[in-house]
């Protein structure tokens, strides 16, 4: 089958890879303009478009998914399907160009977790089942009849980046599977329950600051879900400090007081205290525990 690829991160890369070895024809691959990154404001591709150049790939990168221009040239792609793994909205009159239409991957049990960050918000609610979805673009984002699901279990250990990756490789088997489907022409769309829906809105700065009134399960939950990105934080000593790994505890401190037991950290919170085992405190590098203490003056 002719495809048509459109993604931008590393999450993406073992689907268009699958679709590759399954056979199929990558007529072009859509991803976001190169963007400025660090302190010498250098120009960076995505993850997508580097993987998609090594392979020799059409790359398109337009400025907008409306330009008249980007839907001549999708259309001279002579796609059968267009396949959209971690991307932007699309339009309605890009998802129709193709014969059998758009497809979505998409990291929830659909109408679970609708919105941009479905993968942090199933850890940051302390889930122990998440999955995949494959759904039929629509109008309105994430709603579209559905083509497979698979569950996926969330293990004790899992955080975002382990649970990230682990969905990245199911999904990629997914996606391939949705294809073949779509090619034998014998499925049966099921259509999205709305009454069942629940957000996954995009991480902000304010989702991510620590709220020492919690109890240490919940905010041992939104560490997971940040860690490694973009991190949970509160502030110590006046700085922005990041927790990447650490346990809630039954120990019991004040509300958000940094204390100090040996060679260990503890801040309080709502009937216990979250121990500390990885941070990073701003201008500093991540440390464990033990290494940050040495040097610690606070």
């Amino acid at each position: 089958m002719k495809i048509v690829f459109f993604a931008t991160p590393d999450f993406a890369i073992p689907s268009l890879n699958a679709l590759i070895d399954a056979g199929h024809e990558i007529t072009g691959v859509v991803t976001t303009p190169d963007k400025e990154q660090g302190r010498g404001r250098k120009l960076e591709s995505s993850p997508v478009k580097k993987f998609a150049v090594e392979k020799g790939f059409h790359v398109i990168t337009p400025l907008s998914l409306r330009d008249e221009k980007f839907h001549h040239e999708l259309k001279t792609l002579g796609a059968d399907l267009f396949v959209v793994v971690a991307f932007k909205i699309l339009p309605g009159d890009v998802f129709t160009i193709p014969r059998y239409g758009s497809f979505n991957l998409h990291g929830s049990l659909l109408p679970k977790y609708r919105g941009a960050a479905p993968i942090q918000w199933a850890l940051i609610n302390g889930d122990t089942l998440t999955g995949l979805t494959t759904f039929a673009l629509a109008d309105k984002v994430d709603t579209g009849n559905i083509y497979l699901k698979k569950e996926v279990e969330i293990l004790p250990e899992d955080n975002f980046e382990t649970l990230h990756d682990r969905m990245s490789e199911i999904g990629a088997g997914l996606v391939t599977d949705t294809v073949k489907l779509i090619e034998s022409g014998n499925f049966k769309l099921m259509p999205q329950d709305d009454s069942q829906a629940s957000p996954a809105p995009k991480i902000t700065k304010e989702i991510s600051m620590i709220s020492w009134s919690k109890s240490p399960v919940e905010i041992h939950n939104l560490i997971r879900g940040l860690s490694p990105f973009p991190g949970a934080q509160f502030i110590l000593d006046g700085k922005v400090t990041k927790i990447y790994k650490g346990n809630p505890h039954d120990k019991i401190y004040p509300e958000g007081e940094f204390v100090i037991n040996g060679n260990r950290a503890f801040i309080g919170c709502r009937g216990g205290s979250y121990e500390i085992l990885e941070l990073k405190m701003e201008g500093k590098k991540q440390l464990g525990i033990e290494e940050f203490l040495r040097g610690y003056r606070g």
